[in-house]
């Protein structure tokens, strides 16, 4: 973990309530896709997490979507506006498990993870197919960058206004894979679960305190005992989740 200053470069709209920051600064501690920061905003006594998207040399990209007080305070900044951000934060997806034909299923927000673990899973040989899902074709975001980097790409949308009808698990017949990497909302995850049949990695979201493990307040259960989803998370085994109704 590392607690650095980073400044805004970029703040763009992608979508409605759907943005993209690019932070300049170090972003040595980040080492692997799937970790994510913890942004300190000014008047809010949590900092906010969110997933790592991208990686250039001292450029960070995040994709968030407004949800709250802090999202909103976050859309609205400038260039040049500079944040307390904690980095390096949880454990990332292994790549090592990956296979030939890795299976990315990203949900809505749970996708720009994804995208930093195309861009390594590519280069090594693989074969990567991504299926996107979203509830409307005007949330869909992100389709041609997963493109441009040589991904397999497959839109599915709630309403069937783009891409397939219906959800990520909706698009999985026909498809082959030796291992897959999923994040999303809990519904999706559960849905994931329940349909994949190989091995995979799964990206939880839960509310943080301090996002580095000293706090407790993001413990999960699993088959080997409680875990941190800011610490031990929030990439966990599907072999190891006990899911709670």
């Amino acid at each position: 973990m590392e607690q650095v200053l980073l400044k805004v470069i970029e703040n763009k709209a992608l979508a409605p309530t759907v943005f993209r920051m690019k932070l300049e600064g170090s972003t040595k501690a980040i080492t692997a896709p799937g970790q994510f920061v913890n942004i300190k905003l000014d008047g809010l006594y949590l900092r906010r997490p969110i997933s790592v998207c991208d990686l250039e040399k001292n450029v960070l990209t995040i994709i968030y979507k407004v949800v709250g007080e802090g999202t909103e305070q976050m859309s609205k900044m400038k260039a040049g506006a500079v944040l307390d951000v904690l980095t390096g934060l949880g454990n990332g997806y292994d790549t090592a498990l990956s296979g030939d034909r890795p299976l990315l299923l990203g949900g809505g927000v749970g996708v720009p993870p994804l995208y930093l673990l195309a861009k390594k899973l590519l280069p090594e040989g693989k074969k990567v197919t991504a299926v996107l899902g979203f509830n409307t074709k005007d949330e869909v975001f992100y389709e041609n960058e997963f493109k441009a980097l040589g991904a397999v790409t497959i839109i599915t949308t709630a309403d069937g206004s783009y891409g397939k009808r219906g959800f990520v698990t909706d698009a999985l017949d026909g498809i082959g894979y030796t291992h897959f990497y999923t994040c999303g909302p809990e519904p999706m995850l559960k849905a994931v679960y329940r349909a994949t049949k190989t091995s995979g990695q799964f990206s939880f979201e839960r509310r943080m305190g301090c996002g580095f493990g000293a706090c407790m307040g993001c413990s999960c259960k699993t088959i080997t005992g409680y875990k941190r989803i800011c610490k031990e998370g929030p990439v966990l085994m599907k072999e190891e989740i006990l899911w709670e109704d």
